[in-house]
């Protein structure tokens, strides 16, 4: 007879439901694509995960960061449309191992697109893009007629 180990939950019996917890994981689940809080790991254009980003404004520039780790700068696209920038590309899996068995595969492959609206209008042909210890910088310069005017309040 084989004796089986399992989390003890007291409330669990006086719960009207008996995957309460399931129940509120779900819940939770439908909230957050209702309010769309989280990016979803699956997108319309295909692709098999997301990058994570920030946006953040300057004085006079937009700057985006996107962690990608593990990936070629080469195998990344940045595109400008609309007002939206678009990240494309791919992380290509290592080369399998004949003689390693795999306990754990947490790491994300396959190919990725991320798009996020800019905030302000930007200036196209001065977009710089880096790519430094895993994370891509794109730094996108403001228009001149978007760039915040500071205005003084007279006090009588």
């Amino acid at each position: 007879m084989a004796w089986e180990l399992t989390t003890w939950k007291p409330f669990r019996e006086l719960t009207p439901f008996r995957d309460f917890d399931r129940m509120g994981m779900e819940m939770d689940r439908f909230w957050d694509s209702f309010f769309d809080i989280a990016p979803k790991g699956k997108t319309e254009e295909g692709g098999g995960w997301f990058p994570y980003l920030d946006v953040s404004e300057t004085k006079s520039d937009i700057v985006v960061k996107a962690e990608l780790p593990g990936i070629d700068p080469k195998d990344i696209d940045i595109s400008l449309s609309d007002g939206m920038l678009i990240l494309k590309g791919e992380r290509k899996s290592e080369k399998e191992e004949k003689d390693e068995d795999y306990h754990l595969v947490e790491r994300s492959y396959g190919t990725f697109y991320r798009s996020v609206r800019l905030p302000r209008e930007v200036q196209s042909n001065k977009i710089n893009a880096s790519y430094k210890d895993g994370v891509l910088k794109i730094t996108l310069p403001k228009t001149g007629e978007t760039k915040k005017k500071e205005i003084k309040i007279k006090v009588e």
